[in-house]
């Protein structure tokens, strides 16, 4: 019998916050061991919790932004179970009564937009973190940092609609992108700001039941996500197609080892022993607030790709490509008022100013401070009125993002102007094929591919400043004189 996977993903968005959910403690990530802790968030006698407002907002940001219901009214409630690194051995969350429900994210998959159901976002905070096994001396030890316990989370968790990894995959990249958009959170799996746990079961193909599912907790990165949710499903596929049962278990995925590991049996609802938090009133979002919630959201990534098409004629794989970062679209914006050739600012801005970015390690707002959109609009306009050559172009924009000098200062201090006479340029190219017989004698023989050899000798010879246009237009002149095909 043919199977089908049922998933449904829980994600866990560490919150960008200076403070921690219900404390002034730092939330900062690299800290010393143990050092960003205090009485509220160790669990102490008598400590009382306060909610964050800013986590609060960043809730807020993300559920409108995905279209959820915000609850007016939602309620902080007590997660009961044990966790060495957990040092109250109660979570803070939100269970019965969540801050948002419903909503959902578009996703491209395999090129088709699909669009994923979300079920709640709450908030809650999280635990610390364990290290082990290790090695002191001659016994291992286990180690446990409480700086993380209390930093702010919130908790996506999707309907069960992903029918295989790759979608689950896409759906977290997504996600990813959206929550950095936003400027809710970094977003960095391998820091721990982002994190997934997967619930999966098979079913028979074609029907509507789900079977015994079981999870994968703590996938810390999105190849570990779509690798361990194939190891998982093998797993079960095995186990029903040899005539066995599927047993309800919490699993963990090792990535290096490429191999799953069975925790534990897997709770249900009743093991937490959930109940209101005492000690926190419930959290009332009143109109005034979410108006301005929604008024401070900024344009979402899919409707600026949409924008990006039909405004300025992009290709929808350069508007993804843009839109990948918030900074990225925004540059490309300002940029695009400026310049007459959207399209041409596009690529300048995918291939040259990102690549300039990378290379000299920098982010994308220093590259914005360096090479003011104007400045970037400015050599563009320079290279379509054939002013100025593109490899000059890209020369003076490398100089420009590592200096912060205006390119019309970098142009007047090169005299880098376009030569584009014949006058000029006549002689280079005689020059040049008297100096690559070889070359010319097989272009003669009809080998019509060396005339770019010939062209990029002649600008070489020119210092970057020959249109190349102009030279091809030489060089087939002076050729076709010796008997060339031409062209």
């Amino acid at each position: 019998m043919a199977h089908e996977a049922v998933i449904g993903l829980e994600c866990h968005i560490q919150l960008r916050s200076r403070t921690k959910m219900f404390c002034e403690c730092r939330a900062a990530f690299g800290a010393k061991p143990n050092s960003n802790v205090c009485p509220v968030c160790l669990g102490l006698p008598g400590a009382l919790p306060r909610a964050n407002r800013v986590a609060v907002e960043a809730a807020l940001r993300l559920g409108l932004a995905l279209g959820c219901t915000v609850r007016q009214e939602s309620v902080f409630a007590r997660k009961n179970y044990f966790y060495p690194d957990m040092p109250k051995n109660y979570q803070i969350t939100q269970y019965e009564r969540p801050l948002c429900e419903g909503g959902a994210l578009p996703v491209e998959v395999h090129g088709t937009e699909r669009t994923f159901e979300i079920s709640r976002i709450h908030l809650e905070e999280d635990t610390g973190k364990s290290f082990h096994p290790e090695r002191r001396g001659e016994r291992p030890v286990s180690r446990v940092d409480f700086n993380r316990a209390g930093v702010p989370l919130l908790e996506l968790v999707t309907r069960p609609t992903f029918r295989e990894p790759g979608e689950c995959g896409a759906f977290l990249t997504t996600l990813r992108r959206l929550v950095r958009w936003l400027g809710v959170s970094e977003g960095d799996m391998e820091k721990g700001h982002l994190r997934c746990d997967a619930n999966v079961s098979l079913r028979p193909a074609g029907t509507a039941g789900l079977g015994v599912k079981t999870e994968l907790k703590n996938l810390n990165s999105i190849k570990g996500v779509e690798k361990g949710l194939r190891a998982e499903i093998a797993r079960q596929r095995g186990i029903l197609e040899s005539g066995g049962s599927v047993e309800q278990a919490t699993l963990l995925f090792d990535a290096e080892q490429d191999r799953l590991v069975i925790m534990r049996s897997k709770e249900d609802v009743q093991d937490y022993r959930y109940f209101p938090e005492p000690d926190l009133p419930p959290l009332r979002v009143d109109e005034e607030w979410l108006r301005r919630a929604r008024e401070g959201l900024p344009e979402l990534p899919w409707v600026r790709v949409a924008r990006f098409q039909a405004e300025h004629g992009l290709r929808a794989e350069d508007a993804r490509v843009l839109c990948e970062q918030r900074d990225v679209a925004d540059y490309f914006d300002e940029v695009a008022r400026a310049a007459a050739a959207p399209r041409r600012a596009a690529g300048w801005i995918m291939t040259e100013v990102l690549r300039r970015v990378r290379e000299l390690g920098a982010k994308v707002e220093d590259a914005r401070d360096r090479l003011p959109a104007g400045r970037l609009a400015f050599l563009i306009a320079e290279v379509e009125a054939k002013r100025v050559t593109a490899a000059t172009a890209k020369s003076v924009l490398e100089e420009s993002m590592r200096t912060g000098a205006d390119p019309r200062e970098i142009l007047a201090a090169r005299g880098a102007a376009a030569t584009g006479s014949p006058e000029e340029l006549a002689p280079l190219v005689r020059q040049v094929l008297e100096e690559h017989p070889a070359e010319v004698a097989r272009y003669l023989g009809g080998r019509s591919g060396t005339l770019g050899f010939l062209v990029g000798q002649v600008v070489k010879r020119s210092g970057g400043r020959a249109l190349p246009q102009v030279v091809r237009r030489l060089l087939l002149a002076e050729l076709e004189a010796r008997g060339g095909p031409g062209a």
